[in-house]
């Protein structure tokens, strides 16, 4: 009797044991669960700022003539410029750059006999700075007048940037992690599951492309400063508990 006794406590004790033991790692399973989302927000918005740049430059072969050519060709681009309504805070003129050409002879059986001194060449830019973009643009492809005035002015194409950036990409964190939980909450509800608290959040990449264009996204994140009209876009990795 008593050796009946004494197994039916053992198998009592094995059954609660594994009672205890199988909760506890359900328990512990539960805990480790979680869903990992990515949210995703974008924004068209419109450039408010545009920098400009123009180039000129003067060949000589005396020093000082070309040096006094590139200031008078200055000189006349400033007075240019202002006459088009830019603020003169708002152009900077680059130092001068000076380099010496040299030109390579060869004789009649095009063997190399020697270099000669072929003049200097000084070059310098102007860049325009300012938030009349609709100005700025028309000047920038007008600025061929210029010629007219003896001036080879070379006119790079505008670039085109946004001055309240950082609060653009606030805004975008805050959509792209509610489109994380909205995705999240989907999940959970479709699996009978409630959504924890986050456990683990990674902002993405934060794209700038040209609206409506075609650029490649990059690793490092495109910055486009070649359009006026851009869109803006920002993922975030979230990890959230299942309740």
């Amino acid at each position: 009797m008593k050796h009946a006794i004494g197994s039916i406590s053992i198998a009592i004790a094995i059954i609660m044991a594994s009672f205890f033991i199988g909760n506890s790692y359900k328990y512990k399973f539960k805990s480790q669960e979680s869903i990992s989302v990515t949210g995703l927000a974008e924004k068209d918005f419109e450039s408010d700022q545009i920098v400009w740049t123009g180039s000129y430059n003067r060949k000589t072969m005396d020093l000082k003539e070309a040096y006094s050519l590139l200031k008078h060709d200055e000189q006349v681009i400033r007075a240019y410029l202002q006459n088009k309504q830019i603020q003169s805070r708002e152009i900077v003129f680059s130092s001068v750059s000076i380099n010496k050409e040299y030109q390579t002879r060869f004789d009649e059986n095009g063997k190399e006999t020697g270099r000669y001194f072929d003049g200097y060449t000084l070059s310098q830019s102007v860049t325009v700075d300012s938030r009349d973009i609709d100005k700025i643009e028309k000047v920038s492809r007008e600025v061929t007048e210029l010629i007219e005035s003896g001036i080879e002015f070379n006119s790079a194409p505008p670039s085109y940037f946004y001055t309240r950036l950082s609060e653009l990409k606030l805004d975008l964190l805050a959509k792209a992690s509610a489109d994380a939980r909205k995705r999240a909450e989907t999940i959970a509800k479709n699996s009978g599951s409630g959504l924890g608290k986050i456990l683990n959040a990674n902002m993405g990449v934060f794209q700038i492309t040209a609206t409506n264009g075609n650029e490649d996204y990059s690793y490092g994140g495109a910055f486009n400063t070649s359009s006026r009209y851009k869109t803006a876009s920002v993922t975030t990795k979230i990890d959230y508990a299942v309740d």
